[in-house]
């Protein structure tokens, strides 16, 4: 199952540091999600990546960051927004409900199905799914490889993500939540946390 990172919706004076960390302790993939953000502020935060990790990282918005650096590829927050013109590479999506999962899957390279447990990160953002739903869907094959669980991801239960037959799943709160991003310095028990999250899904 793979494990994917979103970064926190904020900028922050470490995350550099610990993103760069992350990729030399085997992050695979990493979702750059900074909504409302300036282009700057993104661009910045990569050139301070060393860009032998580029290639794992995947866009939200400023999709021409995609094509400046070399980026895996971008994610729609919004499963139906239109492509940027020409546009050939990579393409994941969030999908909110089962119904928007049947129709994107086939034309991404893999959907996001949010609000699976309440967010660790964002409090309005709550369970939309029974377990019982998710089994269904599972039995369907609506739920397969190219299905990443997000929402109220964390160690206590992403074996039953495995179970449910996702290929994946997106952790942000239950990471970041482990790092005071106003006075923290010391990321080590972050750290740490990535390595459990990683045999996780092992």
């Amino acid at each position: 199952m793979k494990l994917i990172i979103m970064t926190k919706s904020t900028f922050f004076v470490e995350e550099d540091k610990i993103l760069t960390t992350l990729f030399e302790e085997g992050m695979d993939a990493m979702h750059l999600y900074k909504p409302q953000s300036e282009p700057v502020y993104s661009e910045r935060l990569l050139t301070l990546i060393p860009e032998e990790y580029y290639r794992r990282i995947t866009v939200h918005d400023h999709f021409y960051l995609r094509e400046e650096y070399g980026l895996h590829g971008i994610h729609m927050e919004q499963p139906d927004s239109e492509l940027p013109y020409g546009y050939r590479g990579n393409v994941s999506r969030t999908c909110t409900s089962l119904e928007q999962v049947r129709q994107w899957k086939k034309p991404s390279s893999y959907i996001f199905l949010k609000s699976i447990f309440d967010s660790q990160s964002n409090p309005a953002d709550r369970q939309s799914f029974t377990i019982e739903e998710l089994k269904a869907a599972s039995k369907q094959g609506l739920i397969d490889r190219h299905v990443y669980a997000l929402g109220g991801i964390n160690l206590d239960n992403i074996r039953q993500m495995a179970d449910l037959g996702f290929g994946g799943v997106v952790v942000c709160g239950d990471l970041w939540n482990r790092f005071d991003i106003h006075q923290g310095q010391d990321f080590k028990d972050l750290i740490a946390h990535f390595k459990k999250l990683q045999k996780a899904v092992s």
